[in-house]
Parts: C-alpha cells; structure tokens; sequence
C-alpha cells in the first residue's frame, strides 16, 4: 500500500510509520521540521516537509491507499480535525480518477470519550454520552467528529480511540516522569471523593509499539473496517496506586507519592478514571497487545524515559 502518516515524527505517528515501513508498505510520512524530515528518511520513510493544513502534499491524494492521521496538540481542535478533514474530502472528490476505492481515512480520537462510568467497563460499542454529568470536558466534541468521520461520503473513515500511551519518552505518563526528574517527588493529578476521579483508581493503557501494529492491520483491512470504531487497550487495566508507588521505588526518591488538585481541563482528564476492554480489534483484526504492561515494565521505561531527555 501507499500510506500518508499526518504527524509522522509524533509519540504515535513515528513508530506507525516504522511498522508500515517494516510490513513492506511505501510509507510518506508528514511533519512540519526539516530536521525530524531527515529522521523519516533516516527510517525509509518519504518525508513531506509541510503544515498538515495546507495543500503541498495533496498530490499524492490520486495515489494513496491510506491516510493516517495521528495529530495531536491544536492540530486535534475540533476546527483543525473538521477543516482537514473537509480539505481531504474535496481533494479527493477532485484529484482521484472516476471509479477509483474511497481513499481510507484513519482518525485518531481517545478513548477518554467514554468518561466516567462508575467503575463499570467500556467496550468499542459502549455508547457515547458527550453530554453526560461524568463526561470529560477537554473531549466533549469528540463523538460528533468521530460519526462525520464515519458518515463522509467521500472517505472511508474508520475511528481509532487509543487509551493512555506509555512506552519510551512516556506521552502522558512522561508528563509525570518529568515533574518527577524536575522536582524529585512523584504525582499525580487526582483529589479525593471528587465523583469520577482517579485516586485510588485504575489505569486503561496501551504501549505505542502495540498502537502502531493495530494501525498495520487496520490499514490492511481498511476497505473491510469502514464504518467501525476501535477502542484500543491492553487487556487488562492497572492500579495508580501500585504504579505510583512502584515509581517511588525505581526512582529512589522519599515517598509518599502525592495527588495534586487538576489545575485545567487537560489534568482533569487524566485524572479521570475511564475503563476500557475493548473485543473489535482481537475479533476482527487479530490483533492482541504484546508488550510488558506498565508496571511490570516500569523500570524500563523510566530508563528509556532518562536516555530520552539526557
């Protein structure tokens, strides 16, 4: 196949785009610094030097199979998401020859779309309440652009929902890996009896090397996944408590680990407990999570985390 990567040098687009690479598939991958341009080509990766938004890298638009997009930061605003989407949609009406497949379009959302729940699991088809009383803010929008992704005409869109990414320099866990190398205490945003909080709760996750195989076989089977939103999730969620506490021993440093008041909408959604057990993946794509969970690989990834930053 011939796969375009949006945000391809990112904590989940780069490995993506080393595993398409690796299956045998001819990979671009986007990414607006020239510097991580020569790290895609350094990976056998096509680098297209561009802002995601604009149009210097549509003329590949006639030729690809897959467009993922792994966008993160402003470029996942609900204005962003809708106006590339749209651009996309009207690039492909236009550049592809008559009868050509819908191009696939594989859109990374979260799996914090689901909230809180009472402690009760989520499923791929757990259905969504954006405007529920334990719904997260920072992700309200999300299930309307996920349906117009689903619904485009034009595209064949397919929902991925990733839950919270650990591995190598950490994503969201190296948030707390970084206030803990800068202040010697471990943290965690959280507060007590705070309905839906995380203290004390569980921890639904997945490494980025097992994203990125879901993408492989979700981009291999896109034309028969059209439609479908994937939940993915290691099989089986993990206590903070013990993981908190288990970084206060790796790092050597003077306990106990501490819950900090969420200071904004962001710190509000990782202290929100969302528990996640996904089945479309495993039953439809085969695929299963294989790497150490993380607290039993927490050494690792803590030195993987220094060499990282140092």
């Amino acid at each position: 196949m011939k796969v375009f990567i949006l945000g391809a040098s990112g904590f989940i687009g780069l490995p993506t785009a080393q595993a398409l690479s690796r299956a045998g598939h001819v990979v671009y991958g986007q990414t607006r610094s020239p510097e991580k341009a020569k790290r895609l080509a350094a990976e056998e990766i096509h680098p297209i030097t561009c802002s995601a938004n604009s149009t210097d890298w549509h003329h590949l638009i006639p030729t690809l199979d897959v467009i993922i997009n792994t966008l993160g930061g402003e470029a996942s605003y609900p204005d962003s998401v809708r106006g590339l989407l749209n651009s996309v949609t009207e690039a492909a009406k236009t550049l592809r020859p008559p009868g050509s497949p819908k191009l696939s379009w594989i859109y990374t959302s979260g799996a914090w779309v689901h909230g809180f729940n009472g402690g009760e699991l989520n499923s791929d088809t757990t259905p969504v309440d954006p405007s529920g009383s334990h719904s997260v803010e920072l992700v309200k929008w999300y299930p309307a652009c996920e349906q117009e992704i689903i619904k485009n005409e034009f595209l064949n869109g397919i929902v991925v929902r990733p839950s919270i990414l650990y591995g190598r320099s950490g994503s969201i866990i190296g948030l707390m890996f970084d206030r803990l190398k800068k202040t010697g205490k471990v943290t965690w945003p959280g507060k007590p009896n705070s309905g839906g909080g995380l203290q004390g709760g569980r921890l639904s996750l997945i490494h980025q090397d097992d994203l990125a195989d879901f993408y492989v076989r979700a981009a291999e089977k896109a034309p028969l996944i059209g439609g479908l939103i994937f939940d993915v999730s290691n099989d089986v969620t993990e206590s903070l408590d013990c993981f908190l506490q288990r970084m206060v021993d790796i790092a050597g440093v003077q306990g106990p680990y501490e819950y900090t008041e969420p200071q904004n909408v962001f710190e509000l959604a990782i202290s929100t407990e969302v528990l996640v057990k996904p089945y479309l993946a495993r039953s439809v794509l085969g695929w299963q999570p294989k790497k150490l969970g993380l607290i039993d690989g927490l050494e690792l990834y803590w030195k993987a985390y220094l060499a990282s930053v140092e």
